[in-house]
């Protein structure tokens, strides 16, 4: 439609009429023969094909486009495993490579990661006790070629191998053992035998580490299992208090018997320096003896009598001449038996007939002062 006859322009003159659809098309046949050396002179083509020069440069896009397909980059913590024609090449480092496209195939792994697996399971134990084991493995690929072209799935592998080996170690333990203190020992025995597994096979995988992240019995019989965890805690409760008591009470023995080695020690010395010492004075006294006799012997005796009365509450004397028989209750008159030393006794007396007049003159003085006691 036309603007007031302008023919395609609008009412200002311009001409936005969008161009023809085989006009556009021509343009870009054009565009496309004279890139490949086929268009006329003029701007115009007569519809012909591509000539023999377009065949180099085709070819060398081509050329360009395989050897661009065939550069990849391989990071630090990866091993590119090489193909050729289907056979194992070799294995690249970290780096930028290339390798010719169709003719080579790579598979890029890391061998550095630690790859994670987790695994559940009902095991029945050597005593015949079916316990709920949850084991966790921590894996990394060490041989990339075995990894890549010797099995066809490490991953499951490691699966299966992992619960054989399980199953064998835990069945080949007590109840005991897999839910308190064997589950250590236990995880070092998966984790030796899941390697020699992994390395039968050929799967290129390295174990790390094998944990025993949880062990129970089954929840049906779980309140029976707690029964027996609290005797044993109670157990070892007991024993622990056994070994204070037997710790506070050794050492106090010890102590006591080293106290009475030193008091037998002591009591020895004492033994000892008590009979060196009644020996010097026996001789000493002996000497004195020796120089006046009837004085000596009279002292002796004294110190006899007075040793003797002093230590006792009652004596019964027999006087001589009568058949009674007195009786002095030194423990009314002890004041009294202190005075003994105030006698007048004779320096001159001697023998058997002085002490015997001596004896007399004691008893006639302790009647006085026990009458005079009478009468008081």
């Amino acid at each position: 439609m036309s603007w007031n006859g302008n023919d395609n322009k609008d009412p200002w003159g311009r001409n936005d009429t969008p161009p023809e659809i085989d006009e556009v098309i021509k343009k870009v046949k054009e565009k496309v023969e004279s890139l490949f050396g086929g268009g006329s002179s003029g701007g115009s083509s007569d519809g012909g094909g591509f000539s023999m020069k377009s065949i180099p440069l085709i070819f060398g896009v081509l050329v360009l486009l395989w050897v661009g397909a065939g550069i990849y980059q391989v990071e630090q913590a990866e091993r590119s495993v090489v193909l050729r024609l289907g056979k194992f090449e070799e294995i690249k480092g970290p780096g930028l490579r290339w390798n010719p496209p169709i003719i080579d195939a790579w598979e890029i792994v890391d061998v550095v990661r630690v790859r994670p697996h987790r695994h559940d399971a009902l095991m029945l134990t050597k005593d015949e006790n079916i316990v709920a084991v949850t084991v966790s493995v921590q894996y990394q690929i060490a041989d990339p070629r075995s990894y890549v072209l010797d099995i066809r799935d490490a991953d499951a592998s490691l699966v299966q191998a992992t619960e054989s080996a399980l199953r064998h170690v835990v069945g080949g333990s007590i109840m005991d053992d897999a839910l308190t203190t064997g589950r250590e020992v236990i995880a070092q025995e998966v984790k030796a035998r899941l390697q020699r597994y992994l390395n039968k096979y050929n799967t290129g995988l390295e174990v790390v580490v094998v944990n025993i992240e949880d062990s129970s019995p089954p929840n049906q019989v779980q309140e029976a299992f707690d029964d027996v965890i609290k005797a044993r805690e109670d157990e070892v409760r007991a024993r622990n208090e056994a070994e204070t008591y037997a710790n506070g009470l050794v050492p106090e023995a010890r102590g006591q018997a080293q106290r009475m080695l030193q008091d037998a020690e002591a009591y020895k010395e004492q033994v000892v320096s008590e009979a060196q010492g009644d020996a010097m004075r026996f001789n000493l006294l002996l000497a004195e003896y020796q120089k006046a006799p009837d004085v000596t012997r009279n002292r002796l005796y004294l110190d006899s009598i007075q040793a003797v009365m002093s230590n006792s509450t009652k004596v019964m004397i027999d006087v001589e001449g009568g058949n009674n028989i007195l009786y002095i209750p030194l423990d009314k008159i002890a004041e009294s038996a202190r005075g003994i030393d105030s006698l007048n006794v004779p320096s001159n007396a001697s023998g058997n007939a002085s002490i015997r007049e001596l004896t007399n003159e004691v008893i006639e003085e302790i009647r006085r002062r026990n009458r005079q006691e009478e009468r008081r």
